[in-house]
């Protein structure tokens, strides 16, 4: 079975201010890349939130240690917007939105198929398997299950691929990997959820496109996109450049 690692996952990032998609004095918005972990694990690579706390160091010469609060995590194949906080402030009112799914999240996907209908809500539950490190979905609950609920819809229909955007509702384990493995339509390089192959950097074409919020000290309503990842399989289609057309 194939682990979700990358031969880059070791690259060190000096300067993360090309990847800065929104920064004020309690927020910072970073978009991924898929091979990188949010929070360390135990494989020891430099985690995003540590990559976070030494820019900011340099950036505002700052003594001692900084503050960032990771608010979500996105897993390893999966680039795209991450949020954390610089405040304690900010933090503890951000997990309050995110519990009150007062944070908007939507997310790009690319299949080799199409789901069975164009759109729809897909509500239901999934069961973990710590040991596979997979969920899965099922329509009937079962002991351990969660509530697990997204909306989907067909953006485009290329002649390879599909792209689908995603909102979720609530953030379970591989929540949407399970899900459109469910519906027949596995994120395509996703072996571990049925696509026939892996992308050659060993992600998979999932990426988290877009953050709706409203900011949690000013009150000003947010939205924020990232853009898809240069290369591979989103260049393929023409969506790793600003501007896309979808």
């Amino acid at each position: 079975m194939k682990k979700e690692k990358s031969g880059t996952c070791q690259k060190k990032i000096p300067d993360l201010a090309h990847r800065i998609v929104y920064e004020d004095n309690h927020l910072l918005v970073i978009n991924k890349w898929s091979s990188e972990i949010v929070q360390s694990d135990k494989t020891g690579d430099l985690p995003l939130c540590e990559q976070a706390k030494s820019f900011l160091k340099t950036k505002y010469q700052k003594p001692g240690q900084v503050f960032c609060g990771v608010v979500h995590r996105l897993d390893r194949p999966v680039s795209g917007l991450v949020l954390f906080a610089k405040t304690g402030k900010a933090l503890a009112r951000l997990n309050k939105l995110l519990q009150e799914r007062q944070i908007r999240k939507f997310y790009w996907a690319l299949t080799r198929q199409a789901p069975p209908q164009d759109a729809g809500i897909l509500e239901g539950f999934l069961t973990r398997n710590k040991r596979l490190n997979k969920s899965f979905f099922s329509p009937t609950e079962s002991p351990e299950a969660l509530s697990a609920s997204l909306a989907f819809k067909v953006l485009h229909r290329f002649d390879r691929l599909t792209l689908l955007e995603i909102e979720l509702f609530t953030g379970r384990h591989h929540q949407i990997r399970a899900s459109l493995a469910f519906l027949k339509c596995p994120v395509a390089g996703d072996v571990k959820y049925g696509d026939r192959r892996a992308l050659r950097d060993q992600s998979i074409a999932l990426h988290a496109r877009r953050l709706e919020l409203v900011h949690p000290v000013s009150g000003e309503r947010l939205l924020l996109e990232g853009p898809c990842p240069s290369g591979g399989i989103w260049e393929s289609v023409g969506l790793c450049n600003e501007g896309d057309p979808y």
